[in-house]
């Protein structure tokens, strides 16, 4: 039984990822529509199935005619992040089983009604936090299942990316309080994700500093640091920056503990650097090649598992009770940089309070 899908937002990471993932996944998915405000970019995307040789998805404009259809089962959102909110609580009141990209919403009172929904409604909720599916991330979870690490101590997490003012230019929402955020919350919530995933997901204090140093035509950040306290007694440390010269460094994670420590990098958490255990001290993943974007390869395990998810009636890997955990996470950084001290968590926060914030 395929299930049938609508793809809403037909942009660069739909057309690079979203897309070809479905491609890929044919054999779960139909891909009924694809819908996006800008008719090329609608067309460019439908174009791409045909050239693979399956049907030529409807374009639509209006998703809220996605919504009304009764032929859609999915939908997947990859819009602008400051969207994703009022599109999913629409598609999950029409009945929609909802997968939305990262981060899932701009307000932490958002994404707990966005999780609320979609238990009352008993539909999935799922978020693309790819990466954990990474090869080299899946093997580090083994280790940290098996008891491997011993107690873990602290994990660390460096972005050292580059964005360029045509960056920030080719779309007006890009770097906005309202529909973005900056490094934190747009470029590295990916590896924030994994941090906290890493660490036990179970926040209790975040203390976060945040600047805009080179990039004065956005409102956001572009140079953000952390430190969060996990029960346990872990921490997690956070470096995040657009400032890099000239062009994308490393998205790299450390993590220490009592048996062991590992290091993963590349350009998007795709290879093993340090991989030290007792009578361990080598990987074969660590010699993988970089993918060929930031974004990996990994949206197309997304799409796998929450076709499982569905027909199963299990949770998603990545539900939207986990997908809230990172944003929460950015969102005290901001909070706490506005109040100029740490903040215990649970809190409520938006993007919107830094709206006229100056950096």
């Amino acid at each position: 039984m395929k299930l049938r899908v609508a793809l809403i937002g037909c942009g660069r990471i739909g057309q690079k990822k979203h897309v070809p993932a479905l491609i890929e996944t044919r054999d779960l998915f139909d891909t009924v529509a694809v819908c996006d405000l800008v008719e090329e970019r609608m067309n460019v995307a439908a174009d791409q199935f045909e050239k693979a040789g399956l049907k030529r998805p409807e374009t639509v404009k209006d998703y809220r005619e996605i919504l009304r259809r009764d032929d859609i089962d999915v939908v997947s959102i990859a819009t602008e992040s400051g969207k994703h909110y009022q599109m999913t609580m629409e598609a999950l009141e029409s009945g929609k089983h909802v997968l939305v990209e990262k981060p899932m919403a701009l307000s932490t009172r958002h994404m707990n009604e966005m999780v609320e929904l979609s238990k009352r409604k008993n539909l999935k909720l799922g978020v693309f936090f790819q990466n954990r599916f990474n090869p080299p991330v899946q093997e580090v979870r083994k280790k940290l299942d098996s008891g491997a690490f011993g107690r873990v101590f602290y994990a660390s997490v460096a972005v050292r990316w580059n964005r360029n003012e045509a960056y920030y230019r080719q779309a007006k929402w890009r770097g906005t309080w309202e529909m973005d955020g900056g490094v934190l919350m747009n470029q590295s919530t990916h590896a924030i994700d994994l941090l906290q995933w890493f660490l036990g997901g179970e926040i209790e204090e975040i203390y976060g500093h945040i600047a805009n140093t080179n990039h004065p035509y956005i409102e956001a950040e572009d140079t953000g640091f952390a430190i969060v306290k996990f029960k346990g007694g872990k921490t997690g440390l956070i470096e995040a920056t657009s400032n890099v010269f000239p062009r994308n460094l490393e998205e790299t994670l450390a993590i220490f503990g009592e048996k062991g420590t590992v290091v993963v990098g590349g350009l998007a958490v795709n290879r093993i650097l340090t991989w030290r255990f007792e009578k361990e001290e080598s990987h074969p993943f660590m010699n993988l090649p970089d993918p060929d974007t930031v974004y990996g390869d990994s949206h197309k395990y997304v799409y796998r598992d929450f076709y499982e998810a569905v027909l199963k009636d299990r949770k998603p890997y990545i539900s939207g009770e986990d997908g809230k955990k990172a944003v929460e996470i950015v969102l005290g950084i901001y909070k706490s940089f506005l109040e100029g001290r740490p903040v215990k968590y649970p809190f409520d926060f938006s993007t919107e309070e830094m709206k006229g914030v100056k950096l």
